[in-house]
């Protein structure tokens, strides 16, 4: 099964392949404008949030590069508090031999560590994906909170800038194969990750 149409799963969480369908959910999700504080931009209508997903679930033009997004739906006792079943999103843009990955988590459902759970899963899927030999985040210095989930899923700072954040950046994999060509910090087309928490 291609690692884009996996469900993957926590212990609290479903990760479940982004459809054009959780747009309206997501938009109020995402309505919180703190949630903007580090990334930019500002929340997204229902009718523009249905527009993006649909050109991510139509996936990259480039062959060589796989757009990977879910979905973080609650299930059992951490779904019980009323306020939906939909917490955030994470994604990987998978180019071999790099996967680049970012996660956000509604305001309303910070600090329970959603966040933290799915980036560890996703990293550690991603360490069993063909190919994949560096999972790589990038995280605004300033942004505690996003730098904690970089550490729990085993992402270290490197020191490296890049357009004002700090490259993360994990080995994962066997290490003692060639990589392929490396890929490119942001690939065109494809809106830039999130990384809030």
């Amino acid at each position: 099964m291609p690692l884009h149409t996996e469900i993957l799963r926590t212990a609290r969480l479903d990760l479940i392949p982004l459809r054009v369908e959780h747009a309206e959910e997501m938009a109020a999700v995402l309505a919180d404008p703190e949630l903007y504080t580090f990334t930019g931009g500002v929340p997204a209508t229902p009718e523009s949030l249905r527009s993006r997903y649909a050109r991510l679930v139509a996936g990259s033009p480039d062959p060589a590069v796989v757009w990977c997004n879910w979905v973080l739906r609650l299930r059992g006792a951490a779904a019980d508090d009323g306020g939906g079943l939909l917490v955030g999103t994470v994604q990987a843009t998978v180019t071999v031999p790099t996967a680049e990955v970012a996660w956000v988590v509604g305001t309303r459902r910070q600090g329970r560590g959603f966040a933290r759970e799915a980036a560890r899963e996703l990293v550690r899927r991603l360490g069993e994906e063909p190919g994949v030999r560096t999972v790589v985040a990038h995280v605004h210095p300033d942004h505690r909170a996003s730098a904690a989930v970089a550490a729990a899923a085993g992402l270290s700072p490197t020191g490296i800038l890049h357009e004002g954040e700090v490259r993360w950046q994990r080995s994962v994999g066997p290490q003692d194969v060639p990589t392929a060509r490396p890929a490119p910090d942001h690939r065109p087309g494809h809106p830039a990750p999130d990384h809030r928490i």
